[in-house]
């Protein structure tokens, strides 16, 4: 069965990956071969594929499977950048998510030692009699397995200091792959964050317990959040620009997590939702202007508010978004995050939550004071975007991305709601167990 918060990711990957393929027909005629486009688009799906199954399935073992699934697609998509760089930030993804997925497979296995199932509710049920029965070996085991799942899905989620292959792999990829990419993968990962946290081995146990939430992940989110987006400020390009962006909107999300409350998830839920189409929406935005004036350098975009007015300002609207201004989505999730926050009266962790958003404004402000305060190049070539049927796509794309960041904003309480209703429901307690031993005989499916 589709729990509410699967169905609430489903949705969020569906709609970004719809829309990110917009891109596709013309991104793949400038970045990928004719020879290889059918490649692009099998790899592109198998993706989706992964990504989507990761968020339904009920089953341990299963999400290790469409986890692979997904991240083998994503190498191949990565890999058909059009420059050199797309190979050398392919096989740094590949290196570091092989080490990620083997850790989450050992965790799994791990975990099947001392439950004898591979059952999503069975194991959460049989972890939580485990924690409550003095056995020191079992203890011990789950301990292990839950460091090795914590920390594989921290370096597939790109968590600092866990994030060095998500810059490049963002800059580098095609332009459908980095809207994609961006909008999708890491929050199926984070999901999978949350489940293993709050219902595999407990909400109680880990953030009460063992302390995971403020003694390691709380640091290690405020620290990612800084150190994104102060990386961000010095990218000399758009797209390394969002990238490191990225990092530090990962560090939001795992801030909501470290709080351990249905607060706080139903923040880090709702950010997922709005920084997924947030900066999808900006990526297409990248592509649009790099069809433009053929380059996504920040030096070459002077005057872009007069030569792409409509493209200029959908980079303004998604901006603002990130930054969290009224009347936008990011507003709604990191108001959400703030009230967790004083809800957990982690006072001081709201406020750098507060500083780190000027630090957005600083990069967000670069781009604006280039497009709308310079005077373009005299000897500039003229724009022709906008003429084809595929350009008109992909600007379509960007609108109605960005503008459902408005609506989200605008208009939160439906998507509030089943935010709210998706967190109380990985909050609540897993049923009896009828046999609280574990069988080792087999898998309970």
């Amino acid at each position: 069965m589709v729990s509410q918060a699967s169905a609430f990711v489903v949705g969020v990957v569906s709609t970004v990956a719809f829309f990110a393929l917009f891109l596709g027909s013309r991104e793949t005629r400038h970045e990928v071969t004719d020879d290889q486009e059918h490649l692009f688009y099998a790899a592109y799906l198998l993706c989706l594929a992964g990504l989507l199954g990761m968020a339904i399935t009920g089953d341990a073992f299963n999400v290790f499977v469409f986890l692979e699934i997904s991240s083998l697609s994503s190498y191949a998509l990565v890999a058909m950048g059009n420059r050199r760089r797309a190979f050398s930030a392919a096989f740094n993804y590949l290196i570091l998510g092989t080490i990620g997925g083997t850790f989450v497979l050992i965790g799994i296995g791990l975990l099947y030692q001392v439950t004898g199932t591979l059952n999503a509710q069975d194991i959460a049920q049989r972890v939580q009699t485990l924690e409550n029965v003095a056995h020191d070996t079992h203890n011990r085991t789950l301990l292990v397995a839950f460091a090795f799942m914590v920390v594989g899905l921290g370096l597939k989620l790109a968590v600092f200091p866990l994030h060095q292959w998500l810059p490049g792999a963002y800059a580098e990829a095609p332009a459908a792959v980095s809207a994609f990419l961006a909008g999708t993968a890491t929050k199926v990962i984070y999901f999978q964050l949350l489940r293993t946290t709050v219902v595999f081995f407990g909400a109680a146990h880990v953030f009460g317990a063992l302390r995971f939430g403020s003694h390691v992940l709380m640091p290690l989110s405020v620290v990612g959040m800084f150190v994104g987006s102060l990386a961000a400020v010095y990218q000399p390009t758009l797209k390394r620009m969002l990238a490191y962006s990225s990092v530090g909107q990962v560090g939001y999300l795992t801030l909501a997590l470290s709080f351990g409350t249905e607060e706080g998830v139903t923040a880090g839920l709702l950010h997922l939702g709005a920084h997924a189409l947030t900066k999808a929406g900006l990526f297409v935005v990248v592509a649009v202007i790099v069809a433009g004036i053929g380059s996504n350098r920040i030096g070459a975009l002077a005057g872009l508010g007069k030569r792409m007015p409509l493209t200029a300002f959908a980079f303004v609207l998604g901006g603002v978004g990130l930054i969290g201004v009224p009347g936008t989505a990011g507003f709604i999730s990191k108001w959400a995050l703030l009230q967790a926050a004083f809800d957990s009266e982690h006072y001081v962790v709201a406020g750098l939550v507060l500083l780190s958003s000027l630090v957005a404004v600083v990069y967000v402000w670069r781009i604006v004071e280039v497009m709308y305060f310079r005077a373009p190049d005299p000897d500039a070539a003229p724009i022709t975007f906008g003429r084809t049927v595929e350009d008109k796509l992909a600007i379509t794309a960007a609108v109605v991305l960005l503008g459902a960041t408005l609506v989200f904003g605008l208009f939160p309480a439906q998507v509030h709601e089943l935010a709210a209703d998706a967190a109380h429901q990985l909050f609540l307690e897993p049923e009896a167990v009828v046999s609280p031993l574990p069988v080792h005989g087999g898998a309970h499916r």
